[in-house]
């Protein structure tokens, strides 16, 4: 799977599998739910930051200790009855933190799937980077409860599923550049429903639109061909998600993320209009360049430059073929 992405799967038979529900922190599990659980359970690594995502399908009591040092973060994917984490009564969507150090208890009355992702509290800084209240690593000193808003909740939902099982099934690994990509697409995820919880902040200065797109240029120019993800801009500038969108949408007529995903639109076009024959493939250059739905990408590039990716490398070959008969 590479250097920078590991990936456990598996299927439950029986309530102990769920003991490593979170990967790397220990719960222990006891069965409410009559009848045999089933379900899955998935992990992926990418350095210290790890993505679980299980499901199962009869009631559970879970506790964790408070021996773990690592900051987690859940989201309540689905749940056929009530689900309740301390006082906190979850609905879906809904992201629930776990402090470092502190101990936990959940109640699942029946059939549930979650999401939870652990990493140390010192990253929050870079991952949430532009969101003072969520860069703050004193704001998740403390246990909460996050109300998602029904509409983004399940579009950050899916997503967040999605993303998991496009890395699981990634057969191209990740480089130490795409590495940080993928945990800032899996944080904006659970970010996406904290801060439709949270009241809007418009006190803060608005910069000159121009000079903060010039800075923001400047970023990706160093940045060189890595994917750089909105939260990266965010944190390195200073600046929140809220006065990016509205410099861009000045500028451009368009969001962050639109300019940021024509921009490695560009940039796979590039590296696949240069390829040899056989260097490379269509997928390996979407993935590291992250796109990971590969049918989305295909008609994003599509819109963009009038043919398919394929047709891009193909004419690639094509044109090389065409120097090597030129030269003899």
């Amino acid at each position: 799977m590479g250097q920078f992405l590991l990936v456990d799967s598996r299927k439950l038979d029986g309530f102990e599998g769920l003991h490593e529900a979170v990967h790397g922190s220990h719960v222990d599990v006891m069965q409410l739910g009559r009848g045999r659980l089933r379900g899955t359970l998935s992990h992926v690594g990418i350095g210290d930051f790890s993505l679980s995502i299980g499901a199962f399908n009869v009631g559970m009591r879970t506790q964790r200790s408070s021996s773990d040092d690592k900051l987690i973060i859940g989201m309540l994917l689905s749940a056929e009855e009530r689900v309740a984490h301390w006082s906190f009564d979850m609905q879906l969507n809904d992201v629930l933190v776990i402090p470092p150090l502190l101990e936990h208890d959940g109640v699942f009355h029946g059939a549930s799937a979650y999401a939870a992702m652990r990493f140390d509290l010192s990253d929050v800084t870079s991952l949430f980077g532009g969101e003072a209240r969520l860069s703050d690593p004193g704001t998740w000193r403390s246990r909460g409860h996050f109300r998602a808003d029904p509409d983004t909740g399940a579009i950050a939902s899916r997503r967040l599923v999605r993303i998991l099982s496009h890395l699981r099934d990634n057969k191209y690994g990740l480089t130490s550049s795409t590495a940080d990509f993928w945990k800032r697409s899996i944080v904006e995820c659970m970010a996406a429903n904290v801060m439709s919880s949270l009241p809007p902040d418009d006190n803060g200065w608005l910069p000159s639109a121009r000079r903060l797109i010039r800075r923001v240029e400047e970023y990706l120019d160093e940045a060189g061909t890595r994917p750089v993800h909105v939260s990266e801009i965010c944190a390195a500038l200073g600046v929140s998600r809220r006065t990016l969108h509205r410099a861009f949408q000045e500028v451009f007529g368009l969001g962050p993320v639109s300019f940021l995903r024509h921009k490695r639109l560009c940039a796979v076009h590039s590296i696949l209009k240069e390829s040899a024959p056989g260097s490379t493939t269509v997928a390996s250059v979407a993935m590291q360049h992250g796109f990971y739905e590969l049918g989305r990408f295909s008609q994003y590039y599509l819109a963009m430059f009038g043919e398919r990716p394929s047709q891009t490398l193909g004419l690639a070959k094509w044109q090389t073929a065409g120097d090597d008969i030129a030269t003899v």
